[in-house]
């Protein structure tokens, strides 16, 4: 999945993988469509990235296989890459196409945008070479630094139109000899790789150049965490990340009934234009784009949790929909509200069974949750799933993931409740990922809701997925948390606002990233990037909420001094105090709950069933 950006302050061979379908563009809407790749072999992808190559933000690429006849080779690139919903067309970043083959140069030309038509002319050892531009800081795409590259196989490497998939490749990085070279893909030599087929080839991002490495054995498997630029993540933040690594990865097992990999490794970067953190799941690995700011909130093991539960959901057990996948067209689903929105619960479940949260922090998570979906259009969790690829404009283009979050949290306590806690969404989870994955295909509506019925012991779904998962009712939370020792609870609160959004740095400077439209700040003259020094004869650090309302909350209208360095120069502004009513809803814990509520309840915070 590739998470929304947001503030936070404030993805080994699957047996499907080789299924006949292939990557190919071969049923487009075009005469040319029928059009298959003479076959290829040996496939070898040699990716360079130098000084030289990082002074135009590029990557070098060249490609090597062998031909035996004379019929045209069709070579293509994917237009986007699984994970990130949305069609990129990465060929738009190639250029200098060059081909060659037994040393002499041979005739080419474009089928179609993404899909380059080579004449052999006899040949028998063909070589193909680019440049790819890496200048998107996504990660779904290519981006370089002067000491730094990641990229995608999806970005990279060109596969034979119309034919299977399933032939393995090499990639060799060519690189400076001091810089390193991570992925998730088997090494076979010094900075040389393999993959068993294409799937897996394009699913094991790449970091090359300076950055921080480092391993750690995680329930008996190696797990290793790569940042850039160097330091970003180190000494106590490094630590207290790998400490909540090693906590969140049992329960996910647990739930799941086994661990699907041999190594794994969490790819990260820090970079100060990124607005708040975004990560993409992959076979045995994830990549992470985060604000530095993110290091030390929450939100940076809610994000890792949720990528490596993706290691179960998505990357083995998937919809029907996107079984095989296909890198040249768009795949929409109804069901990104489970490879998605559960996978967003079980990061949830991880990180308070792991004990990196407690029960209170996971209230929060789910309150918050209630919030966002409280206060965004009505949408049915099967549209937004659908209408994600094509990003809608009134916010309900990624509502999947916390409303799906939401459904996946209802599910778990209504299995629970009718099952008297003998089983819950774990018992479902388990028994889709065994009967469809191992199976060797993806999951249908018939696979999840009988799955949700046997573990709730028969009882019936249909209403349930009739009026909030393809309906649009609100959820029925007063119905629903009761059974679980939970309760909806009203807040109103009328107290002075400032109207901004802010971040600490690594230096405590808490510096404003956003600006509510006519609030009292913006109207005072803050602007973003202001660095607050004090508001009132409040110093702004840490706790300043708190005391900011309790010292000016019988203030209305009264005009304040308010100091902020901007540009390194202290400037000073008048803001006159506003107060605002503002409700919310919050779910705690009720204490007069019935015994059956409190073990439903305790079910879901530690996994535990009653046999």
């Amino acid at each position: 999945m590739r998470l929304p950006s947001r503030l936070a302050f404030f993805r080994s061979l699957v047996p499907f993988a080789l299924a006949a379908a292939t990557p190919a563009s071969a049923q487009r809407n075009d005469p040319r469509a029928a059009e298959v790749s003479a076959p290829v072999t040996d496939l070898r992808y040699e990716v360079a990235f130098t000084r030289a190559t990082s002074a135009t933000r590029s990557l070098k690429v060249t490609t090597r296989f062998a031909v035996a006849g004379r019929d045209p080779i069709l070579l293509s690139l994917p237009a986007w890459t699984p994970g990130a919903y949305e069609l990129s067309f990465f060929a738009r970043n190639v250029s200098a196409f060059d081909v060659s083959g037994d040393g002499k140069a041979l005739r080419w030309d474009k089928l179609d945008y993404d899909t380059w038509r080579i004449v052999p002319d006899g040949a028998r050892a063909i070589v193909v070479s680019f440049t790819f531009a890496a200048d998107s800081l996504d990660n779904a795409m290519a981006w370089a630094r002067d000491d730094f590259a990641f990229f995608n196989g999806t970005n990279l490497f060109l596969y034979p139109e119309g034919r299977d998939p399933g032939f393995g490749a090499t990639v060799t990085v060519t690189t400076e000899p001091e810089w390193k070279v991570t992925t998730g893909m088997p090494a076979t030599g010094a900075r040389s790789y393999s993959a068993r087929n294409y799937h897996d080839l394009v699913d094991m991002p790449f970091f090359v150049g300076a950055f921080d490495v480092d391993s750690q054995q995680v329930q008996e498997k190696w797990v290793r965490v790569a940042s850039y630029p160097e330091k970003a993540l180190g000494g106590d933040a490094r630590r207290t990340f790998w400490e909540q690594v090693q906590r969140m990865f049992p329960p996910m097992i647990d739930a799941m009934g086994e661990a699907p990999f041999d190594t794994y490794t969490i790819l990260t970067v820090f970079d100060s234009s990124s607005n708040g953190g975004s990560a993409l799941e992959h076979a045995n690995s994830h990549m992470g784009i985060y604000t530095p700011f993110i290091i030390g909130n929450t939100a940076l093991p809610s994000i890792t949790a949720h990528e490596i539960f993706h290691l179960w959901n998505v990357k083995r057990m998937r919809p029907a929909d996107m079984v095989p996948y296909r890198y040249d067209r768009a795949m929409p689903t109804t069901w990104l509200w489970v490879s998605e929105g559960i996978t967003d619960y079980y990061a949830d479940l991880a990180l308070v069974r792991g004990g990196v949260i407690d029960s209170s922090g996971f209230v929060g998570l789910t309150t918050g949750k209630i919030g966002e979906v409280g206060a965004a259009p009505a949408v049915a969790l099967e549209d937004a799933s659908l209408s994600t690829w094509i990003h809608p404009k009134d916010g309900s283009g990624y509502l999947y993931y916390p409303k799906g979050s939401l459904a996946g949290f209802m599910l778990d306590v209504l299995i629970r409740d009718a099952s008297n806690n003998a089983a819950g969404l774990d018992d479902v989870m388990r028994e889709v990922y065994q009967k469809t994955y191992k199976a060797g295909r993806g999951f249908t509506a018939q696979d999840w809701w009988g799955a949700v019925t046997r573990a709730a012991k028969g009882k019936s779904f249909t209403d349930f997925n009739a009026r909030y998962i393809d309906g649009r009712e609100p959820f029925p939370w007063s119905a629903v948390l009761p059974l679980a020792g939970i309760k909806l609870k009203v807040d109103s609160l009328r107290e002075p606002r400032i109207g901004v959004f802010t971040a600490m740095d690594s230096s405590g400077r808490v510096v404003v990233t956003q600006l509510e439209p006519q609030g009292a700040a913006a109207l005072a003259g803050v602007k973003p990037g202001d660095e607050l020094v004090s508001i009132g004869d409040i110093p702004v650090t840490e706790g300043f909420g708190p005391r900011f309302r309790a010292r000016y909350g019988r203030a209305e209208g009264q005009s304040i001094p308010v100091k902020v360095r901007r540009g390194g120069l202290e400037v000073a502004l008048t803001l006159t105090v506003r107060m605002e009513v503002s409700t919310s809803e919050r779910i705690i814990f009720d204490a007069a709950a019935s015994p059956k509520a409190r073990r439903v309840r305790r079910g879901i915070m530690t996994g535990q069933v009653d046999k």
